[in-house]
């Protein structure tokens, strides 16, 4: 076959570090389109992306040119740097070291994207940490508590 076909569908979700609630409503419109610009550079296609007050969830294809931990690395990268120039209050901005990356299945876009849409009601009742636990569990990710938090 003389060309390379992949459609690789992945549920990345990652956090600000120590969790800290630092991302106001007022910055989470443009970091999602700051990002989603960033992985268009990346010939990565996003489909959802939400930020929340402490983390991101972005439903996006995985470029075939691209591995995921490159990906990653540039998308927390940029968006850093951006985040920074938003004001003094940003100045000492991270996010955490780690993410969570899940690859899913086309039968299951529909059901990541109206997830990631709903990130407030699901916040009302669920941390952070209990929904990144619940994703690792149901991924059937292998964790020590002790090295997932940073």
């Amino acid at each position: 076959m003389p060309q390379s076909l992949a459609r690789n569908l992945i549920h990345l979700v990652f956090s600000t570090k120590n969790r800290e609630p630092v991302l106001a409503e007022a910055v989470r419109l443009p970091l999602s389109a700051y990002a989603s610009a960033v992985l268009r550079e990346l010939d990565s296609h996003v489909i959802a992306i939400n930020a929340w007050r402490d983390h991101v969830h972005i439903l996006f294809t995985l470029s075939k040119n691209h591995s995921l931990a490159q990906v990653v690395m540039e998308v927390k990268r940029a968006t850093s740097k951006w985040i920074k120039t938003q004001g003094t209050g940003f100045r000492k901005f991270h996010w955490q070291s780690g993410y969570g990356a899940f690859s899913i299945g086309q039968s299951g876009v529909e059901e990541v994207k109206t997830y990631i849409a709903n990130q407030a009601e699901h916040h009302r009742v669920k941390s952070f940490e209990e929904e990144f636990r619940s994703f690792l569990k149901r991924y059937e990710i292998e964790f020590d508590e002790r090295y997932v938090w940073d």
